[in-house]
């Protein structure tokens, strides 16, 4: 238990509230749904160094968190603390997800990725989105 509880505490102090994540899909995908964002999905392990070196690299990078938070909700799971939605595989990690408002996936990675590779997966994301409501429109 004292293990679980260090886990908690050491990922919402390397994540902090300054992006706001959350563990609940459904409540997630309601906030996007109101402020009109998308998701970002994260799935990560208690034990994995990819993970780790993710969370301490790429999203501490000051541009990453200005984006997230200006256009994602983002969620976090850890797979041995968290209940993980079905959509989402949680092997290989970390596992990157990109979802509308409506929980339909949108782009999906899995791996450590730098900056710049993360920044053209929000692009990614964000370009589908845009085509999908261009096609709706027709």
């Amino acid at each position: 238990m004292k293990y679980i509880l260090l886990v908690m505490f050491l990922a919402a102090t390397l994540f902090g509230d300054e992006l706001g994540w959350s563990d609940d899909y459904d409540k997630a995908l309601q906030q996007a749904k109101k402020e009109h964002k998308l998701v970002y999905v994260l799935v990560t392990s208690v034990d994995c160094g990819w993970c780790k070196k993710f969370e301490r690299t790429t999203l501490q990078d000051e541009g990453v968190k200005k984006r997230l938070k200006k256009e994602f909700v983002t969620v976090h799971f850890i797979r041995e603390l968290n209940f993980v939605p079905k959509q989402f595989k949680t092997a290989p990690i970390p596992r990157h997800y990109f979802t509308d408002a409506k929980g339909n996936i949108l782009y999906n990675s899995l791996g450590y990725r730098k900056v710049d590779t993360f920044m053209a997966f929000m692009d990614n994301a964000e370009e589908k989105y845009e085509m999908n409501q261009k096609e709706k429109k027709q």
